[in-house]
């Protein structure tokens, strides 16, 4: 599903360039359970916004689904964003202004799909989170276990193949976040390639891959039975 091949995205910060990415190999199958840790500014975060499509490699070939990816154009990578690829990120990303259901549905509606079938997807979202009596309140409304879910189910209301989280239970309590994760892992088990970055090593234990990275290296690549 993924491969990447001598992937490298160097920054310049002042009169400094700073490696995020040296020459990184990766493949990917799908259906995957990855974790990556690291120290920060160990590339965890570049490596993150490589897959997702965030950002483009200085050098080297990111292969998503066997299609090419390093040099398309931004609005080729915005579709295939918008179709293969969720986030859930540590501060959840909700638009405050709307409710539940509207955060939901907002990758639907950009996507141009109809209304009904936006309904449809979005009530089955909701019902399977448990956000039923939560639908129609706005984040500031939510504790944040609950705007975790909201931004999970928006991460996965395109079905996507790949879920990218970055550190989602960075801002949870231990009760809370072991929810997420088992969320998460609920919908690994139904076939979406997931990989998590975390600094959590209980959360990194979980996963049936894990990824050390340092100095924008993959410096070990490690598979494993999960706890």
């Amino acid at each position: 599903m993924i491969e990447l091949r001598a992937v490298s995205r160097c920054f310049q910060l002042g009169d400094q360039r700073v490696m995020g990415l040296d020459a990184v190999d990766l493949q990917v199958a799908a259906g995957e359970y990855l974790a990556v840790t690291g120290a920060s500014g160990s590339g965890k975060s570049t490596l993150l916004n490589i897959l997702g499509l965030l950002d483009a490699p200085d050098s080297g070939e990111y292969w998503l689904r066997g299609e090419a990816t390093a040099t398309l154009d931004e609005v080729r990578r915005a579709e295939l964003r918008s179709r293969w690829i969720g986030f859930v990120f540590q501060s959840y990303h909700l638009i405050p202004r709307l409710t539940a259901r509207d955060n939901i549905e907002l990758p639907m509606l950009l996507a141009g799909i109809e209304p009904a079938e936006r309904r449809r997807r979005s009530a089955r979202l909701i019902e399977r989170l448990g956000l039923g009596d939560r639908q129609a309140h706005r984040p500031g409304e939510l504790s944040g276990g609950q705007r975790q879910r909201v931004a999970i189910a928006r991460a996965i209301a395109m079905q996507p193949a790949l879920l990218l989280a970055d550190e989602p239970t960075g801002n949870l309590d231990s009760h809370t976040g072991g929810e997420v994760v088992a969320l998460l892992e609920e919908l690994n088990g139904e076939g979406l390639t997931l990989l998590v970055v975390t600094h959590d090593p209980q959360l990194s234990r979980r996963a049936r891959r894990q990824l050390l990275m340092r100095d924008g290296r993959i410096v070990e690549d490690r598979h494993q039975e999960p706890n």
